[in-house]
């Protein structure tokens, strides 16, 4: 009996061990981006639910995630994607659908369906930020501050190198809206083939001028090292940049690209049930208002707009930096995802041939 009695607490002990062990692999962009992450969702997580973060980075998760799933060899439990690269995987059958009844209400009862932004909850993403495309500059290497995304292609009125995103996506749009296409028909007129043909000629004006950027961290390095004078950047590592290191760059609201970013669970993911939890805890109403404590992008709830304060310095007010701010909304253009899932591929393969001309 006490044989038995040993091993039964033995075998009870391994259970609770691996269950403590239990870990959640989870792949986003790096950098401030992951930082607030890290601070707002992985640490509470893993504090409340004894479950470990490995937390991982991708210049672009989508990326890896479909090539893992492709090859029956998936790592990941959760990744972080843009809006258009979520709806693209899941209609490609490579990420695990999301029973969405499982996300918490709000805390005065509100579901989570009504509380969510329309468009955040997808059949296989749940979104956690809203974040935007803009262009910045340095204000030490610009003597005339620029204030519109004319400016960021007028190489004779502001001269100097240009960083610029290496990817068809936001560039064509933001290229469209210097040509004075108005934000609400950039999608009709990308639509054509004319209007392609327009925002690679308004491409062709500044080529000579790009250094190309493929990963967030780059822009506020080019613009910190002066070399580039103004980059389109994503508009959280521009204020991460700008307040938590001091450097003298600026954002330019004009012309910004709105987007979400969502979470989601590759085909397969060695441990599915944690990855749902892990969602459903980092998505509820204070989690994503403790995200924007450290990085200037909008949460996916409304119940969490009124729970955004300060800055972790204790000192910024947060809300004038969001991208969602009224006085940032002027002339703003929202991603149309449903428009990138289908010409993605075309696009892109435009763009790479336009690259090596």
């Amino acid at each position: 009996m006490k044989l038995k009695t040993a091993l039964l607490a033995t075998a009870l002990t391994s259970v609770a061990f691996a269950a403590s062990a239990q870990e959640v692999t989870v792949m986003s962009w790096g950098g401030s981006y992951t930082k607030s992450q890290v601070e707002a969702y992985h640490k509470p997580f893993t504090s409340e639910t004894g479950i470990a973060i490995n937390s991982v980075d991708s210049d672009n998760p989508a990326t890896p995630i479909k090539a893992q799933v492709e090859a029956g060899n998936v790592t990941v439990d959760v990744a972080d994607v843009e809006f258009s690269d979520a709806v693209r995987l899941c209609d490609e059958g490579l990420l695990e659908e999301i029973d969405l009844s499982m996300l918490p209400a709000a805390p005065d009862g509100t579901s989570a369906a009504d509380d969510f932004i329309e468009g955040a909850l997808q059949d296989c993403a749940v979104a956690n930020i809203v974040w935007s495309t803009v262009f910045a500059y340095n204000k030490d290497n610009n003597p005339t501050a620029p204030d519109s995304i004319d400016d960021f292609f007028n190489t004779a009125g502001f001269p100097g190198k240009r960083g610029v995103r290496k990817s068809a996506k936001a560039t064509l749009e933001m290229a469209l809206m210097a040509d004075g296409v108005p934000a609400a028909e950039v999608y009709e007129v990308l639509d054509t083939d004319e209007g392609v043909d327009r925002a690679f000629a308004k491409l062709d004006s500044i080529k000579a001028d790009i250094v190309w950027w493929e990963a967030g961290a780059q822009p506020p390095q080019l613009l910190a090292d002066g070399e580039v004078v103004m980059s389109t950047a994503y508009n959280g590592r521009i204020f991460n940049a700008a307040i938590a290191e001091n450097q003298p760059l600026e954002v330019v609201w004009d012309g910004q690209i709105l987007d979400f970013d969502l979470f989601v669970i590759p085909k397969g993911a060695p441990n599915k049930e944690e990855a749902l939890k892990f969602i459903a805890f980092s998505t509820d109403t204070q989690r994503l208002a403790d995200q924007a404590s450290w990085i200037s992008y909008g949460p996916a709830r409304k119940s969490s707009g009124a729970l955004v304060g300060k800055y972790s310095d204790g000192i910024t007010d947060m809300a004038p930096h969001m991208p969602t701010a009224a006085k940032n909304l002027g002339n703003a253009l929202v991603n149309n995802f449903e428009f990138w899932v289908d010409k993605d591929a075309e696009l892109n393969e435009r763009f790479n041939a336009w690259l090596a001309k």
